[in-house]
């Protein structure tokens, strides 16, 4: 199997900067029955006729012609939170723009690098370089209400990109559903509690950065399933005889490895950590294993469906990882992207909810495109992230292990030879 990503990554190169889904192949399909499920991970499907007729409707473009003016910025947050925005959201968005039809100067995607001024400063010359839209994930909603203000008073129509800009003034919002992200990972911590027989578990609660509405959703979804499994999160630095948890929450996976560390020196009986996604466990799994920790001794969960969190999960350190599939979450948007460009409507069959924006009062239900999560553990990895061409088997299974106790090979060869992976 190609893997998927190779073409998509040229592409940005040029231009500079619950249940498994699994997406049957989609025929050619009319504006008015257009879904999510419309999309496929082979793109080349929808693109070539309904998006592509939207495309040539966005003024400056020119059939077979290469444009000369932006039409849509892309403004992704980092890449230290998570790997995905280099590794996915990227390249797959530069597909989706150029499947349908767009010249590589017709779109520019920047990365703010974790910078507030350097996201509103991306967005300024995006604007001023005469975009139409700007599809933006922002580093908070502070920045993102700052850039969308500006946006407004251009002209300029806005996309929140996965993460909601609370108090925002956006068109639409495009992102999987983030209270069911949560709970897919309190679902997987519980049920790997008993399948790797952790009898009367002591849990360590972690959350993302407080600045993201994502990590609060999230959290409200873990906690609502922890605390009906009977633990106690979200309770602040509140501890009890089964429940440590963070007082703060972070993205930054040395910041979470820091918080860990002085967790578990405070409480040894830390037996379970839930962590919000893999960078985050990663670092914190590398620290146990240098202590000796063996395989399924203690649980850990995730979300991102990174290469690094597969290893982990083969080598039995994580048990599982909430898998997104950013190919289609990069479809939606440059799909809405396409239609605000062209000056249209998006269907409604597309647009297929709402989100609350609580930053505003009263709250402001802001039409969503949201989409559905699923939880990967060793057994579905071959029908998921291997399948969507979304994780390279070569890659996973020839990766060197560390050093640790509880290896007996130097790959991860055996284990995929266990689970199925090729």
């Amino acid at each position: 199997m190609k893997f998927r990503h190779g073409r998509a990554l040229a592409a940005v190169a040029m231009a500079g900067s619950l249940m498994a889904i699994v997406l049957p192949a989609a025929s050619p399909a009319s504006a008015a029955g257009l879904t999510v499920s419309s999309f496929t991970s082979n793109y080349s499907a929808m693109f070539s006729s309904t998006i592509a007729s939207v495309v040539k409707k966005i003024p400056g473009w020119k059939a077979n012609d290469a444009g000369t003016k932006l039409a849509i910025g892309v403004i992704l947050p980092d890449e230290v939170t998570s790997t995905r925005y280099v590794e996915f959201d990227a390249p797959d968005l530069a597909t989706a723009f150029t499947d349908a039809g767009l010249s590589t100067s017709e779109y520019n995607i920047q990365n703010a690098q974790g910078s507030d001024a350097t996201e509103i400063t991306d967005a300024q010359a995006m604007i001023a370089d005469g975009a139409k839209v700007l599809l933006m994930d922002p580093l908070d909603s502070t920045t993102g209400a700052a850039i969308e203000k500006a946006a407004h008073k251009a002209g300029v129509k806005v996309i929140d990109y996965d993460r909601l800009t609370l108090g925002g003034s956006r068109q639409y919002y495009v992102s999987f559903n983030n209270v069911e992200v949560g709970t897919l990972i309190g679902q997987g911590m519980t049920s790997c509690l008993k399948s790797w027989k952790v009898a009367k578990p002591v849990i360590y609660v972690m959350y993302g950065a407080t600045t993201d509405n994502n990590a609060t959703l999230f959290g409200e979804g873990y906690n609502a399933v922890l605390k009906k499994a009977g633990f106690s999160p979200g309770e602040g630095a509140k501890s009890t005889a089964n429940t440590i948890n963070e007082s703060t929450g972070t993205w930054t996976p040395s910041v979470a490895l820091t918080d860990f560390q002085g967790a578990y020196s405070a409480h040894p009986s830390i037996d379970a950590v839930v962590t919000p996604n893999d960078e985050n466990a990663a670092p914190i799994i590398s620290y146990l294993q240098s202590k000796g920790v063996k395989p399924k001794k203690i649980p850990f969960t995730g979300q991102d469906a990174t290469l690094t969190g597969f290893q982990n999960i083969l080598s039995g350190y994580q048990c599982g990882t909430v898998y997104k599939p950013i190919w289609l979450e990069a479809q939606a948007a440059a799909t809405l992207a396409f239609y605000l460009a062209a000056g249209k409507t998006p269907p409604m069959s597309l647009v297929n909810g709402t989100t609350a924006d609580t930053g505003k009062t009263p709250s402001v239900a802001v039409p969503s495109v949201l989409l559905t999560p699923s939880w990967v553990t060793p057994a579905t990895i071959q029908s998921t992230v291997i399948k969507d061409g979304v994780i390279n088997p070569v890659a996973l299974c020839t990766s060197q292990k560390p050093t640790v106790a509880g290896y007996s090979a130097p790959t991860y060869a055996q284990d995929c030879k266990t689970y199925g992976v090729s």
